[in-house]
Formats: structure tokens, sequence, C-alpha cells
């Protein structure tokens, strides 16, 4: 017996030491992809020596002798930290994410190829300014200046996950940001969803208010009555339900819910409403959150000055930061530049559709999809005048398609002369207020609104195309209109002059929350769709509390967590519950019901992490929207996956009669607002008590409200996924001014998916004393220490100094590249 138990240690002794043996072999394989900042390297495709500082937050700072030489470096570093995310959204745009991960991406490579964006984004080269292709052509080199010494030097294929998922990446092009920025514009669009989501609410619901209700226009002048959109068809037309697979749920997927299209903040203070005399300015884009986070932050210091801020690794572009005379900060426009359009096709020869000028053929075009561990798809492209013919799974397009028809889209997004990045390369080297909306007039897509300070001005101008469309388009572009109508097409695209624009507003004080920024008659309406109608009033009540502002009080509003929707929809919705019902024993649900109600009366609307009542609150308006809309609705009440405050807002005030939703169709009792107020409020404390606990006062808002930083890659691999994923418990909600955009559906409906990715405030008085920070870290490697290490920072609500000064930079570097010409 001893001598089996000698054996046994000895052969767990030795698996122990095996398996030692194999975790260090794959450490060292790791971790040969960590870059080393502090080195010397001969380069071929620069004129005179590159220096790259990293600060001791890891913020590359590059210094060339001219601008493509300062883009080299700018390619160059991106490259040694975030080699993979770039690889992966290149493939992600040109359709070709199935070579690597196979069957399961082929849905998101179908619809990316029918969008056609890198032929698109190749044929968008030669549009760019003399200035732009010099800097794409040179951060192209940089870019490939670090995947030569990879492949030389053996450096662990450049990223730990290419150890995974072995793929040869092939040389960057310029293309390749232009594609990028385009895959962007794919990730803010929402009017696509939302034109088909109105269109299925219309069939749907039988009573006009109905649709008004579900279906709201944000505050503010409303439009004509428009055409029920069954009436387009002919009568007795039946619209299918698609049985294809709907559009990709998957974490590399563009394709985001309407919920998650795209939210930002910006503000800006005069210098009469500046403490320091100087100008002001905060700008939080919101985006998925991810490992690593979405943005690099890079200082560049070009002919034109230094330029800090944060940029998109694959993109030789500050998208928002400052140099030392202008700060610009940018926020979603929800400006509409997508509509679709019924195509009828030719019940003779379904190869053609109809048009204005009777039937014309589609163009086609053949591609092949590539598929890892499976036989290829060959997929046939179709395109119409008005745009490319989209799949019925398509966010439900078979739905709102009558037989006989097929759907195509219209986008701005699909330009091939699109001078986008040639429009924020100027934006870059702009020196004041106007030099920069100029600047704007080439920008085509995402559309944006661009708010701007200088040294004395600030303003804010909407960039992006904007559609020229007919005054008796039939739908206006808010649901699907019938593509073979003159009236219907686009007619070009408006002039610049017609974006909106607000420049030294007399009250000193400027913002924008993706709020209705103003109301104007259609076809130069903007927008029927905006993407905040609550943070901004939160905002304005703390731009209007203070005479003059300063640095702080703006990080002060960028972190503020009192809902104003909790506080004005809370006194509504409960106005029947507070302080009723007769004296309950410990245990029931009335008992239950008056604790949540007594803690919901004391409460500010605080959404802090720390307390019960955001969760009491969020559970309930959750449940209360369900139960509200499912009966009218049915199936497609799960597309509802947020509560909408303007659609409770409607019923509890009874707006055009909305208050009929309260009443449940199929129950034989006439159900009140109240009655449903209860039971949702009885449902969501269930529902409580199941997952946290029937302690209600011991409940934690963070606990629900976890911000989750995934790697979209290995982020659903047991054991190394706690290795890649960043999980914090997070303050603020969906409307709040620090928002955190929850899940909206599925266990854990209240997780923060989607936030302020980069926060940065830039104080024109006292420029260096401006601050930035993302929302993870710089480098994309899960073994380096600057993975993580901005993510307690941003969670606190804490900045790194955002300084051009490069003495202070190099004084607590953590190393530096130069980068030198090799000799010929």
């Amino acid at each position: 017996m001893a001598q089996v138990f000698k054996w046994l240690v000895r052969i767990a002794g030795g698996m122990i030491l095996l398996g030692l043996v194999a975790l260090l072999g794959v450490y060292f394989l790791l971790s040969r992809s960590l870059p080393d900042y502090s080195k010397d390297l001969d380069v071929i495709g620069i004129l005179e020596p590159v220096e790259i500082v990293r600060d001791n937050a890891n913020v590359p700072h590059i210094f060339g002798t001219n601008d493509p030489d300062t883009f080299y470096g700018l390619g160059y570093a991106h490259t040694q930290d975030r080699l993979w995310q770039m690889v992966m959204m290149r493939r992600t745009v040109q359709g070709r994410l199935s070579e690597v991960f196979g069957p399961r991406t082929v849905e998101i490579d179908k619809i990316l190829r029918r969008f056609d964006l890198y032929t698109l984004a190749q044929r968008s080269v030669e549009a760019q300014d003399t200035q732009t292709l010099a800097a794409l052509r040179a951060y192209s080199a940089g870019v490939n200046a670090r995947l030569k010494e990879i492949n030389e030097s053996a450096l662990g294929r450049g990223a730990p996950e290419m150890f995974l998922f072995n793929n040869p990446v092939a040389p960057w092009t310029p293309a390749d940001s232009i594609a990028i920025v385009k895959l962007m514009a794919v990730q803010l669009s929402a009017h696509l969803e939302e034109e088909v989501l109105y269109a299925h609410a219309a069939l749907e619901l039988d009573d006009a208010d109905r649709l008004a209700d579900i279906m709201p226009l944000a505050p503010g002048t409303g439009i004509a009555a428009l055409p029920d959109y069954a009436s387009l068809f002919p009568e007795g037309t039946q619209f299918a339900h698609a049985n294809a697979p709907g559009t990709p749920d998957h974490p590399l997927s563009p394709f985001k819910k309407r919920a998650f299209a795209g939210a930002s903040n910006a503000w800006a203070a005069a210098p009469k409403r500046s403490a320091s005399g100087g100008t002001l300015l905060a700008n939080d884009p919101h985006l998925g959150l991810t490992a690593p986070a979405i943005w690099y932050l890079a200082r560049l210091e070009l002919q034109t000055g230094g330029v800090i801020g944060a940029t998109i690794p694959g993109v030789p572009i500050v998208m928002a930061g400052r140099s030392a005379d202008l700060g610009w900060g940018v926020t979603s426009s929800y400006l509409d530049d997508q509509d679709l359009f019924i195509e009828r096709l030719n019940p003779d020869n379904p190869q053609e559709y109809l048009t204005p000028d009777g039937y014309k053929p589609f163009r086609t075009e053949s591609t092949i999809i590539r598929i890892a561990d499976a036989a290829p798809i060959t997929l046939t492209l179709r395109w119409t005048e008005n745009g490319p013919v989209l799949p019925g799974s398509h966010y439900n397009l078979a739905d709102v398609t009558p037989p006989g028809h097929v759907a195509s889209l219209g986008w701005t997004a699909l330009s091939d002369s699109d001078t986008t990045l040639s429009s924020a390369m100027a934006l870059m080297r702009a020196a004041s207020v106007d030099e920069a909306i100029a600047a704007g007039e080439s920008y085509i897509a995402p559309s944006q609104n661009l708010t701007l300070v200088d040294q004395s001005t600030i303003a804010m101008k909407t960039i992006g195309a904007m559609p020229r469309r007919d005054a008796d388009h039939e739908t206006r572009g808010r649901y699907p209109s019938r593509g073979w109508e003159d009236t219907n097409r686009w007619q070009g695209t408006l002039a610049y002059s017609a974006n909106p624009e607000f420049v030294a507003p007399a009250g000193g004080i400027l913002g924008n929350t993706n709020n209705k920024t103003l109301d104007r008659p259609f076809p130069n309406h903007v927008s029927y769709k905006w993407g905040d109608t609550q943070r901004v009033f939160r905002w304005r009540r703390l731009m209007q509390n203070r005479e003059v502002h300063t640095r702080d009080s703006f990080i002060e509003a960028q972190l503020d967590t009192v809902s104003f929707t909790a506080r004005s929809l809370l006194p509504l919705i409960g106005k029947d519950l507070w302080f009723t019902g007769e004296a309950a024993p410990d245990g029931t649900p009335e008992r239950q019901r008056q604790r949540a109600l007594t803690l919901l009366s004391e409460w500010n609307g605080e959404m802090n992490e720390h307390l019960p009542e955001p969760l009491i609150y969020a559970a309930w308006l959750r449940e209360l929207q369900r139960r509200l809309i499912v009966d009218e609705l049915g199936p497609l009440a799960d597309e509802f996956t947020h509560p909408d405050p303007v659609f409770i807002e409607r019923v509890y005030r009874d707006i055009d009669g909305a208050s009929a939703w309260c009443d449940i169709r199929q129950s034989t009792v006439e159900e009140t607002c109240s009655d449903i107020a209860r039971i949702a409020l009885d449902a969501a404390l269930i529902w409580i008590d199941e997952r946290y606990g029937s302690a209600l006062e011991s409940l934690r808002w963070g606990d629900a409200h976890q911000a989750t930083h995934d790697h979209q890659v290995l982020g659903e691999v047991p054991l190394l996924r706690y290795f890649v994923n960043i999980r914090q418990s997070t303050s603020g909600g969906d409307n709040t001014l620090l928002r955190g955009r929850t899940r909206g559906q599925g266990p854990d409906p209240f997780q923060n998916v989607h936030g302020a990715g980069y926060r940065g405030v830039y104080d024109f008085a006292d420029p260096d004393s401006s601050v930035f920070i993302t929302a993870t870290g710089q480098s994309g490697h899960f073994l380096s220490r600057h993975y993580d290490d901005m993510a307690q920072l941003w969670r606190r609500g804490e900045y790194i100094p955002m300084s051009l000064d490069a003495d202070l930079a190099r004084a607590a570097s953590v190393g530096i590249t130069r980068l030198t010409p090799a000799a010929p």
C-alpha cells in the first residue's frame, strides 16, 4: 500500500510539473507578442527619425519632423497595441469573418457583402485630398513595418489571439482605414431597424393613435398624418413572417439593436460662462463596452502643432480631442440618412424590378464566402437604383415586405467617393471654429454633431450628408416606401448650409445629448428619431444652476447619476399607490410592495451603484412596459427591450386616449393604469426576490448594473474569460448623464453594456490642465498591465492628464521607441 501511495504521489507530482511546464510554455509564447516600448529600430518608409514617447499611462506621444512620418509612427503604435482589433475590424467590413470563425459568422458576412462597403472604400481612396492620401499611405506603411518586425523577429504573431485563430495577415492599405470608418457608420445607424419596426407595428395595431404612442416622436411640434403602411400595397396583401435566421446577435456583429445605435454627450461654455475666462468643452461618446475599449489615446505632432485625443486603431485620425487652439467633440446626430425601399419584382421576370421608367434588370455580381471547416458559399449580390437589395432576415424585413417584392436600402454611407477622412484630417489641422465648420463640408457618414471651441467661440454643427427628399414623399422616411414612385426617391443631398448650426449662442452654453436639436418641417427635418428625450433635461438644469462653470463642474455633469426619468415618472405611475392599503403582515406581497414604495418615495432619483432603489425602479419600469404592450403587440413586444419614458408618460397622462394600453384586451375585467402599475410592481419584486433575495434594503444596483467590458472573441471561453473580461459595479442607467445603457433582455437585463468608452474635458484657459480617460487601457494584450489599468479610474470617475507638453510625457515615460530611416 505504501508503495502504491509513493507512485501515486510521484505521478501526481509529475503531472503538476508537466502542467507547470506547459503553463510556462504557453505564457512564453503569449508574452512574445508583448511590445517592447524602449528600442531603436531601422525602418523603411520614413524620411526623418520618428520618436514615440510612451507616458506613464502608455499614451504614445509621436514626434516626426513631417506629417507623413508622424502618421507612420501612429500606424506603428496602433499595431503594437491593437493588432487583433484592427484585423478583426477589417475582416468584419470585408465580410470575411467566416474564414476564421466558421459557420457562426456567415450571416454577418452575407449582409456586409451585400453592402459591399470594402469595395466602396477602395474606390474612395482616390477621392481623398493630397494631404490625406499621403497620411493614409504613411500610416499603412507604419502598420506594415510592425507586421514585418513581428514576422522577422518571431514576436508571437503580434497578438495572443493569433495563436488560437491563426490566419495570414495581409498588408494594411489606405482602403482599410476608409472601410473602418464605414464600419462605424454601420454600428451607429438606427433608422433601418426603426423603419422596419414602425411598419411592423403599423400592421399589428389598428389605431393610429396607439401607433403614435408606441413609436412616439420626440416632444415638440408633430407632423401631418401619414398613410397606413398596408394601404401602400394592393388591398388584401398578406405579409409573411421570416423563417430565415434573424439579424446576427454575435459579439463581432456591427448590426446593433436600435437601443445601442450610438449615443453621446457634449457641451461647451463660452468665456463669459467660464470661471477661468477660457472656453470649456466636455465630450463622452458612447459605444458598446468591450475589452479592449474601441478608443485609443494618442498625441500627434503635426506641422500645424500638437493634437491629442481619442483615435480608433486602424484610422489615422483623432476623432475627439484638442490642439492648442481648438477642441472638438462628437455626438450621434441621428440624422435620417437611411431609407428603405420596397421594390416590385416583374412577375414575368424576377430578375427585373419596377422603376419610374418601367422594369429594369438588377445590377448583379457573384461573390464567394470562404468558411473555415465548411464548404464555401456563392452569394449573388443585387442592386437597384435605390441601393443594395437586403435579405428578408435582416431586422425581419420579410415581415413588412409583400410577396413579389424585395427591400433595398438607400444610405449615404454607400458612397464610392467618400471624403469623410479628408474632412476629419482638415478638422485636426483647423485653428478656429470657422475653419473647423468649413472642414466638415466634405464629411459624408456617419453623421455627427460636432461641438467646437476655440479660444473665444463655441459652436455646434451637424456634419454628414443629408438626403434630399421630395416634399411629397409618401412616408417621409419614417417607414419603407415604394421604390418605383419617383417622389419617394432621393434627389441627391442637401447643401451643407442646410445642416443645423449653432455658433456663439447668446446664453454662452450649448450641448447635445442626442436630443432633438431643432424642429423644421419635412423634408428639412433632419430626423424623426432622436437618441434622447430625457438626459437633456438634467443637463439643462445642471448648466443653468451655475452662472459660471469650471473644468470640475463639467466633470461633475459628466459623472451625474440623477435620473430625470425616475423623478418624473414615479409620481405618475405610483400616484394611486403611495401610502395606501391596509397594514400587511411581514412576508406577504402587500407588505413587500409597501416597503418598496416607501423606499422609492424617499429616493431622489440617484442611480447610485450602492443603493437599492435604482434596481426596484428599473425592474418596475421594465415589467410595467412589458405588461402594457404584450397583449396588443404579441411577439413584437420583444423588440421593445427598454422602457420608453415618452410612451409611459403618454399612457399615464392619457394623451390622445393612450390609457387604453392599460386594459388587458384578453381579460373580461377592465384594468386601470393603477391596476397595471400595482401588478407590475408585484411582478418586479418577485423577480428581484428570485434573483437577489427579499431584503430590499440590502439590494445594490451595482450588482445588477455591472459594466461588461468583454473580449469579443475570447469572452465566452471557459477559464480564459476570467483573464480577458473586465467586469465592474457601476452607477448610472439608461437615462442619466453618466449613461450606462442596460442590456434590456436575457437573464441579466440590467447589465451595463453600452456607455462612455472615452471621456474628455478641455479647459482652454489652461489647456494642459485638460483631462481624458478610456474605459479599459491602451493595450489589447491581456497579459499587459496596460490592458485594464484605466478601468478602475474610469469606474471611479477619475481622469489622466491630457497635455501637449513633450517634457512632461518624457519625464514619466514607460519607454521611448526611436524609428530611424533604414540605409538604402
